[in-house]
């Protein structure tokens, strides 16, 4: 089985705390899928303010999560890891629904799989589900860039 720790993860994305929101890849399948998990804990910063007495995890940050699993699976069916020069843009998000809310001691767990990939976009469908029940779906869409075509555009 293919698996991915923290520190493994941080190889593929930039994100860092208190951005990066992938705790562990459980497994994937090159050029098909990829599932991992985000733990919600109670000290995540966001709660302070999202809401104070009712903590819930925000729907951004949840579509986010699915995003950065999408962008770590993009780069494992590449067979590479980023260099400082490239850059995952996320361009949008289709369908995007929210099932029930994510609280804290809440575990994640994003399925991301590939629909398509054409003129540089790649487009994914995916799911993030609480004890398996569903959170969130939509479908994403990112592109990958250097800093340089990144400036151009």
């Amino acid at each position: 089985m293919n698996s991915l720790d923290i520190n493994q993860i941080k190889e593929y994305l930039p994100h860092r705390y208190p951005m990066l929101l992938v705790d562990r890849v459980l497994n994937w399948e090159n050029g098909k899928s990829i599932t991992a998990i985000k733990n919600v804990t109670a000290n995540e910063e966001f709660f302070n303010g999202h809401f104070p007495n009712k903590p819930v995890m925000p729907g951004v940050l949840m579509i986010e999560a699915m995003a950065q699993t999408a962008a770590i699976l993009s780069f494992l069916t590449m067979g590479q890891k980023p260099d400082e020069n490239t850059i995952v843009y996320f361009l949008g998000i289709d369908g995007a629904r929210f099932k029930r809310p994510v609280e804290p001691g809440d575990q994640l767990k994003m399925e991301v799989e590939i629909i398509k990939v054409a003129r540089g976009i790649w487009k994914y469908k995916a799911k993030a589900t609480v004890d398996g029940q569903l959170a969130v779906e939509g479908e994403l869409m990112c592109t990958m860039r250097t800093k340089e075509e990144a400036k151009e555009s």
